[in-house]
C-alpha cells in the first residue's frame, strides 16, 4: 500500500499534464479566435478574452479529471464543486494576473501584439496550471484515503 501512495502522485501529476495539454489548446485556441474575431488592444476587453478562454478550459478541466485523474476521490458533492470553482477563481486571478502584467513587460521591450498575447498566455496558463494543480489535489480532490475506498 505505501508503494502505491508514492506512485500515486507522479502518475496523477501525469494525468493532469496530459488533461492540461488538451486545455491549453481549448485556452490559447479560444484565446486567438476572439483575438482573430474581435481583435483589440484594450486591456480590460483582453482579460475577459482570457477570462472567457480560461473558464471553457477549467469546465473541460473538472469533466476530465473528476472523471480519471481524481477519480477516486472525486465525489460529485456540493463541496467538491464549491471548492473547484473556488479554486477555479483563484486559479483565474493568477492566470490573468501574469497575462495582464506580461503583456505589458513585452509591450515595454516592444514584442509585437500577437506574439505578445500568446507569450503572456504561455506564461500565465504554466502559472496557474502549477496552482490549479495542488489546489485540486490537496484541497478539492484530497483524498481521505483508505478509510473511504479499498483498493
Amino acid at each position: 500500500m505505501g508503494n502505491h501512495k508514492k506512485k500515486k502522485g507522479p502518475f496523477q501529476f501525469m494525468q493532469f499534464s496530459v488533461i492540461g495539454v488538451a486545455n491549453a489548446a481549448i485556452d490559447i485556441g479560444v484565446l486567438n479566435l476572439l483575438l482573430l474575431f474581435f481583435h483589440t488592444e484594450d486591456q480590460g476587453l483582453l482579460l475577459f478574452y482570457n477570462t472567457i478562454a480560461y473558464t471553457l478550459a477549467v469546465a473541460n478541466s473538472y469533466f476530465w479529471n473528476a472523471s480519471f485523474t481524481f477519480r477516486r476521490s472525486a465525489e460529485g458533492s456540493n463541496w467538491q464543486r464549491l471548492t473547484f470553482i473556488g479554486q477555479g477563481i483563484v486559479s483565474l486571478g493568477v492566470n490573468n494576473f501574469v497575462f495582464f502584467i506580461g503583456n505589458l513587460l513585452l509591450a515595454f521591450i516592444g514584442i509585437p501584439n500577437w506574439l505578445r498575447y500568446n507569450i503572456a498566455k504561455g506564461l500565465a496558463m504554466f502559472l496557474s496550471f502549477l496552482a490549479s494543480f495542488f489546489m485540486i489535489k490537496y484541497l478539492v480532490f484530497r483524498d481521505f484515503g483508505a478509510k473511504k475506498v479499498k483498493e
